[in-house]
């Protein structure tokens, strides 16, 4: 998603016209998650997906409509019909989208959205998406030591506080979904429907240990929007260069960088060094903090051997039920990228609660609903 803004910020410095297109509102086993997008621009190119394919191709030409009119539309795309090239979806699952033209208000606020998620800052974008402002769009931080900053205009001030004062509220709580006002910022009323995409503080993934699976690890984890450091005592492989795409590579022990951290529960944690001077001392800070994983690689030998100086240590048995080791999930890993793949399933899994099954073993929907509480 953040690739496909940045996109529309360059075409638009360009003067290139072009319209983007927002997934406002998904049910049953959608594709893609409310907040997706995907640009399109007058001289026919196409930048990301809405449906994962299934309906682009249409949305492609709504969207050179609307790059031709300036006017924002909106269109709901469900089941597919009986006719056999009917435009729908094939999952069986309902996206709403909001189609609207680029313009320098819209630049404005993305790139004040884009800012913040640089700065692992949380903020919302909200987009009036029916009603007398629809179009509108607006940037809201929420930082509890500062007043809001707003980015974008809304000509009704009353309004406008109401609509700030929800999204930070949603963002708070991680929410992201379609509210309704009246025209004076009244709710309970629906003359007017806003989209607030939140965007919180990226999950944080601290890896300790300077080896190759810290480096195919920290790589899978940006592609998933990790912030990611990497920690290891031993400066000469601890090194920006051998850890390119890291947030940040810490010089330090383990155990004392660590103890100077705040976890909560969108942090993992995996232990990867094989080295039980780092290990135990590290293990025992993860295991007790608020950490939502802790990981520690190794083989069945290894952990065993580390359960029993984590004991000596003085770490408890409910603690170390909190302990994923042998890291990761049995997908017949090998090699450090196989092995990325393996810790950051599993991982997945325990942040879901999901399973970790075959979804053909499973019944029930794939996707959950984005549509969320008012």
């Amino acid at each position: 998603m953040t690739d496909v803004r940045r996109d529309m910020l360059r075409v638009a410095a360009t003067g290139t016209p072009c319209a983007l297109i927002t997934v406002i509102r998904t049910e049953n086993s959608a594709p893609l998650a409310a907040g997706t997008v995907m640009l399109v621009t007058q001289d026919g190119r196409a930048v990301g997906s809405v449906s994962g394919g299934c309906v682009d191709s249409d949305v492609y030409a709504e969207a050179l409509r609307v790059i031709e009119s300036r006017v924002p539309v909106r269109r709901t795309y469900g089941a597919s019909g009986a006719e056999e090239f009917a435009v729908g979806l094939t999952c069986g699952g309902t996206i709403q989208l909001l189609i609207q033209p680029v313009d320098n208000d819209l630049c404005d606020v993305v790139g004040e959205v884009l800012r913040r998620a640089d700065a692992h800052e949380p903020v919302a974008q909200i987009t009036v998406i029916n009603g007398p402002h629809a179009g509108a769009s607006l940037a809201v931080t929420n930082d509890a030591d500062h007043p809001p900053r707003i980015v974008g205009g809304l000509q009704c001030s009353a309004l406008r506080d109401t609509i700030v004062r929800d999204a930070q509220s949603m963002q708070g709580r991680n929410l992201s979904g379609i509210r309704t006002y009246g025209i004076m910022g009244q709710r309970l009323e629906d003359e007017v429907e806003v989209f607030v995409a939140t965007r919180g503080v990226p999950d944080r993934l601290i890896i300790f240990g300077a080896v190759d699976y810290s480096a195919a690890l920290t790589l899978s984890a940006k592609l998933l929007g990790y912030h990611v450091t990497v920690c290891d005592a031993r400066g000469v492989f601890a090194t920006p260069e051998r850890f390119p795409q890291a947030d940040e590579v810490v010089v330090d022990w383990p155990d004392r960088w660590l103890a100077a951290q705040e976890v909560d529960r969108t942090t993992s944690i995996c232990v990867l060094t094989h080295d039980p001077k780092f290990d135990v001392p590290a293990l025992q800070v993860a295991l007790s903090s608020k950490a939502g994983y802790v990981g520690a690689m190794g083989s069945r030998a290894t952990h065993q051997d580390r359960v029993h100086r984590l004991l000596l240590a003085g770490v408890t048995a409910e603690q170390l039920s909190r302990l994923h080791s042998p890291i990761g999930l049995d997908l017949g890993a090998t090699t450090p990228q196989e092995a990325a793949i393996s810790i950051l399933s599993e991982i997945m899994k325990n942040r879901n609660g999901a399973t970790g099954q075959s979804l053909a073993a499973l019944d029930g929907p794939i996707h959950a609903s984005s549509v969320s509480p008012a």
